[in-house]
């Protein structure tokens, strides 16, 4: 199930990337597109179940990492949105991708090329400003004063560590100003058609076989097996 597959890099080489596939050559072939920074551990799991109900009825599904993302060898401060999007659409046409599913902020890296699925959609200055928030709350119990808005403000400069990340200052100027819609050919899947507390608002990373079993339904369906 675990290969290799080969990432453009921001410098015009490519390199070798993970990617965890379901993949007999069956017709339909969905690229799956985690959420990214700390909801990406949340939903690692989550992630893996759906797969394995949608490879069960037939359809061929993959799961690529992303530079500087999961087992990635490469920089993370040195990555973009930009780069990310140019990476999710190499992985779209490498394995052939007939459709998308995307969770949260992997929602900003749909091709716009692929219909398929949004899971619970987020705004990306949501996010930013959810980890700087994160960020300022942790350090005022450790005695430090340190504001979101001067947070902000020295990461669009030199970059941020955020929720453990080590975000350049690209990508967080991108984060800040950018709106990154999904494709309208990609359907959002709220919530409230899932059912249960969100993953990502939960204390610990979870999994949830209800949940699970609800957006492989969907997808299923939207795919047309029985």
């Amino acid at each position: 199930m675990y290969a290799t597959w080969p990432c453009p890099l921001p410098d015009g080489t490519a390199g070798e990337e993970m990617v965890l596939g379901f993949d007999r050559a069956r017709q339909q072939r969905v690229l799956v597109i985690p959420p990214l920074f700390d909801e990406a551990n949340k939903f690692r799991h989550q992630i893996v179940e759906i797969m394995r109900r949608v490879d069960a009825q037939d359809i061929d599904c993959f799961l690529p990492d992303l530079p500087g993302c999961n087992e990635s060898i490469a920089p993370l401060p040195a990555q973009t949105i930009a780069g990310w999007r140019a990476a999710t659409a190499a992985a779209a046409t490498h394995f052939a991708a007939t459709h998308v599913f995307a969770v949260r902020s992997g929602g900003w890296l749909v091709p716009d090329t692929l219909p398929g699925w949004v899971y619970a959609p987020v705004k990306a200055r949501q996010v930013l400003r959810g980890m700087l928030r994160a960020r300022s709350l942790a350090a005022r119990e450790a005695g430090v004063s340190e504001s979101s808005e001067d947070l902000l403000a020295e990461g669009r400069e030199k970059g941020l560590t955020l929720a453990g990340w080590d975000l350049g200052a690209p990508l967080i100027r991108e984060l800040d100003e950018g709106e990154f819609a999904a494709s309208p050919a990609a359907i959002p899947i709220e919530q409230g058609e899932v059912g249960g507390k969100p993953l990502w608002l939960r204390a610990e990373n979870d999994d949830d076989p209800a949940q699970a079993d609800a957006l492989a339904a969907i997808l299923i369906a939207g795919l047309g097996v029985e």
